[in-house]
């Protein structure tokens, strides 16, 4: 006899009690991008509904979040003034180092978590020190400043660090910096597996990061390459990396699973800006219906394997998720 699979699914109770994959709203990180200045608060018209915002809209943007349960926020800065080597962020008052100090005074039960890059600080957008030979990222002293960016953000009061910028040991030379620092507690979200991708589009419009010439292809990972892909991670674990990511998410669900099997640690992944405009735009032209394909998706990411989701719908989430 064959076997009656809608028996499990004619009534919506029973579909409930038999789901594998849930969504909580404690499984979202949502992405803040802070400035300089009092009651800015600009919409990125690539990627309705996220914003640009100074430190007290900020503030007021994690009270609202913790209304929806949301209690996990990744900062990203945008200085005044960008140099060569990022300057703003190697500093106890740039921009980064004043919001994290802010949001933890107000809101202590804030987890806040830092991005840990140079791209939104530097004058030609790239990820580091530049050789301009080459014209690529200089591995070594890229790490160097990256120790430093670190201690400037555990001194602020940051949760976590989330190096970005794709060097070769980064997240050894975190760690030993941490550790050497006197914050051996603190933990390191690495972006393990972070591929150069078409993807981020509009995050360069709301972070200001465009690279000024070339493109982070000789740093971040060629999106055709699977085995590659899945040792970047499995070498950033062993440095002591405390969450893996792979960065985008929905098209490499694949890349999820497999590193989800192969490593111990919890996996994150970033549902990136052009995922999120793609179902925006979508919405908006009533090409799809919005709420129910947002749902599917956060869906496919826990059920590939992620534990946790940076996602700019992490709000319209935790809100589909009170009804």
């Amino acid at each position: 006899m064959f076997q009656r699979f809608r028996r499990t699914r004619l009534n919506k109770h029973l579909r409930s009690l038999v789901r594998e994959t849930h969504v909580h709203v404690e499984d979202f990180i949502y992405p803040l991008f802070v400035r300089s200045g009092e009651g800015i608060k600009t919409e990125v018209a690539s990627m309705p509904g996220v914003f640009q915002m100074s430190i007290d809209e900020i503030l007021k943007e994690c009270r609202e979040l913790q209304s929806l349960g949301i209690y996990s926020v990744i900062l990203f800065g945008i200085p005044d003034v960008k140099d060569s080597v990022g300057s703003d962020a190697l500093c106890d008052h740039g921009i980064i180092a004043s919001a994290i100090k802010a949001i933890k005074k107000e809101y202590p039960d804030m987890f806040v978590v830092t991005d840990l890059c140079f791209c939104e600080y530097t004058d030609h957008g790239h990820c580091g020190i530049i050789d301009e030979v080459k014209e690529t990222v200089v591995n070594d002293a890229t790490l160097e400043l990256s120790g430093q960016q670190a201690l400037v953000h555990a001194r602020a009061g940051a949760d976590m660090i989330a190096p970005s910028g794709m060097m070769d040991g980064i997240i050894e030379a975190l760690r030993v910096a941490l550790d050497e620092g006197g914050y051996s507690d603190l933990p390191i979200m690495s972006y393990s597996t972070k591929f150069a991708s078409g993807y981020y589009g509009p995050f360069r419009d709301v972070a200001e990061s465009t690279p000024s010439f070339g493109d982070r292809s000789s740093y971040q990972m060629d999106p055709a390459n699977r085995r590659e892909a899945i040792a970047e991670s499995i070498e950033d674990e062993a440095q002591g990396a405390d969450i893996l990511m792979v960065k985008p998410a929905l098209a490499y669900l694949d890349i999820v699973r497999e590193i989800k099997d192969a490593t111990t640690k919890p996996m994150a992944v970033y549902n990136v800006s052009g995922e999120y405009a793609m179902l925006k735009f979508a919405g908006m032209n009533n090409l799809i219906d919005y709420e129910r394909v947002v749902m599917e998706t956060m869906v496919a990411f826990k059920r590939a394997g992620a534990d946790i989701i940076i996602s700019y719908h992490a709000k319209e989430v935790a809100k589909m998720l009170q009804q």
